[in-house]
């Protein structure tokens, strides 16, 4: 009887997986390869998946602009209750994110067939790997659904656009985080800690024969032992195994302005971009970019196969890579200098095989002037260089801990969302000796660009001594695997800094002011009973034509070397405790 039992429950079950894999066909499987899923079919799907197998699972996380929340799929070949315990027990993670632009919905395709053959037992999970998936990442963008977006771009028949419901491209906001979105992503990037980041695209630009291209994170930023292993081993076994694949990978097509074949160098990946937030947090991180001109079932293939060679290669390395991100999470813990500025360094390039077609110019049917073609009846097979190479510009000193007043509540909340550690408030008002800065120059970009107007070419001046904080002010120290998210965010020359995105500008406004008639009085007495800066006042005089005939500049060269001047003005509001 027994045996009977179990027998029937076998083929309930089997029945069970059978109808449950039925059910999972996609709507790109459906139509041949030829359209992809709207956003309440894609969530219907994952829950369908979540059902039919116990190695899926699917999360509800943070909220995003479009008011429905994010989602973060788990799968595992043993099963688990949170990334947590699957961390705890030594898992390597894999965080794949889908849809940040739902123009390119490549990933989202590739990571529903990925799960279904992991269900169906077609590919089996590397033992201890946990592959984290965030189905779609821009809802607002993947609802706002046409046939006419990208115009470009071949397939599918329709799809979402690029701004999410905030019309910001949510591929520039991981520093600023001007979106639920961005900051619902730093909450599950730090509970995922990906040792591999994969964020799914479709290029555009020129045209090539290459179905998939690569947008690796810079190595040189990674530094040290990851930037080793990611030249010598990561990034070759990669392009092996698509080769072997069938799809001839190449490094992003980054040839604007100049024909690919000429060589290019690597896409810049700061900060405010997924792959170069990720680096700060000393993951592997990935950009693959598929190419807009190929069909959209060979798209969705080749980004299918990439993913399946991260699965594989990163179950095989899985323990290495661990143990080259806490080495280097340590070494950045306790690091002095970290560069925040970096240029090219055009002696270091790697060659590849790149096949191109021969391109030209004709006359425009719609100008009548030049314009680029390029003519598929002619490929070609070359070996082209791409320089990937860079070297620090400009290296800050860790100070031994940050102070930020309360006031600048927006700039912690996004320290706190990005899990940084050694973070306590000051119990009683305090007097502390620190340094700080004070802004000279600095240029705002006359245009908006993603809802603000960045600040770039920062000079500044050090000042120290003592200063006054109240209870509440926080103190961040720097001896934690954060310290280089803090570097660059906090230090104002980085690229994309908390102050190249605006959230200091208050300071750059002054607050006080004086009455000229009035202060010239005072101004006088100043001037007469400090004789260092009456020798300041006649040497500007005597140097500056405009200034000497500028009784109000005069005036106010005074007043912003008294006493009565603000000290807040101009002064950058992280101080540096040494």
């Amino acid at each position: 009887m027994r045996n009977v039992i179990t027998l029937l429950v076998g083929l309930f079950f089997t029945i069970g997986m059978l109808h449950g894999q039925n059910t999972l066909q996609t709507r790109f499987e459906k139509s041949q390869g030829k359209e992809t899923p709207t956003y309440e079919e894609i969530i219907a799907w994952w829950e369908k998946a979540d059902q039919a197998s116990l190695q899926l699972k699917m999360l509800t996380k943070g909220p995003t602009d479009a008011g429905f929340p994010l989602h973060l799929v788990l799968l595992s070949n043993k099963g688990f209750t949170s990334i947590y315990s699957a961390k705890d027990a030594g898992a390597t993670v894999i965080l794949v994110n889908n849809g940040i632009h739902p123009g390119e919905p490549d990933g989202i395709d590739a990571s529903m067939l990925l799960a279904k053959k992991v269900i169906e037992k077609k590919l089996i999970l590397p033992p201890n790997l946990v592959l984290a998936i965030i189905p779609v990442y821009n809802i607002g963008g993947c609802l706002n659904r046409s046939t006419n977006y990208r115009v470009d771009q071949e397939g599918p028949v329709a799809f979402g656009s690029r701004g999410n419901s905030q019309y910001l491209d949510l591929n520039r906001d991981f520093i600023k985080c001007d979106s639920k979105e961005a900051l619902s992503f730093s909450a599950i990037f730090q509970e995922c800690d990906p040792d591999v980041f994969i964020d799914n695209h479709v290029s555009n630009g020129a045209d090539y024969q290459h179905i998939m291209t690569l947008l690796t994170s810079q190595p040189s930023k990674l530094g040290g032992i990851m930037e080793q292993f990611l030249r010598s081993q990561f990034e070759p076994a990669l392009y092996a195994g698509m080769k072997e694949k069938g799809f001839d990978m190449v490094p992003y097509v980054n040839a604007y302005g100049d024909k690919p074949e000429n060589g290019w160098s690597t896409y810049w990946d700061s900060p405010r971009y997924t792959s170069g937030y990720a680096t700060l947090w000393h993951s592997f991180a990935f950009v693959p970019e598929t190419h807009m001109l190929k069909s959209y079932d060979q798209r969705v293939m080749a980004t299918l196969a990439l993913m399946e060679i991260f699965v594989s290669f990163t179950g095989k390395n899985g323990k290495e890579i661990k143990a080259l991100r806490n080495e280097t999470k340590h070494a950045a813990s306790i690091a002095e200098k970290f560069p925040i500025k970096w240029k090219l360094d055009k002696s270091g390039f790697t060659e590849y095989t790149f096949k191109g077609f021969e391109s030209g110019n004709k006359p425009s049917e719609v100008s009548g002037l030049n314009r680029l073609y390029y003519d598929r009846s002619k490929p070609f097979t070359k070996t082209i260089k791409v320089f990937d190479k860079f070297i620090p510009e400009l290296s800050i000193v860790k100070p031994k801990a940050y102070i930020i007043p309360q006031g600048w509540w927006k700039v912690i909340d996004r320290l706190l969302t990005n899990n940084v550690q050694q973070m306590s408030q000051l119990k009683k008002d305090t007097t502390i000796e620190v340094e700080w800065y004070v802004i000279d120059e600095y240029k705002t970009s006359p245009r908006q660009y993603e809802m603000h107007h960045i600040n770039s070419d920062v000079v500044v001046r050090k000042q120290h001594g003592l200063k006054n904080f109240r209870k509440g002010d926080w103190l961040i120290k720097l001896d934690q695997p954060a310290n280089r998210f803090l570097i660059e965010t906090l230090e104002p020359q980085a690229e994309d800094s908390y102050f190249a995105w605006n959230f200091f500008d208050a300071i750059l406004g002054q607050k006080e002011g004086y009455s000229a008639y009035v202060f010239e009085d005072k101004a006088a007495q100043y001037v007469k009973e400090n004789p260092a800066l009456k020798a300041q006042l006649d040497q500007r005089r005597a140097t500056d034509t405009s200034f000497a005939k500028s009784a109000r500049a005069q005036l106010d060269f005074v007043y912003k070397n008294s006493p009565w001047a603000e000290p807040d003005y101009n002064r950058y509001p992280v101080f540096r405790v040494l």
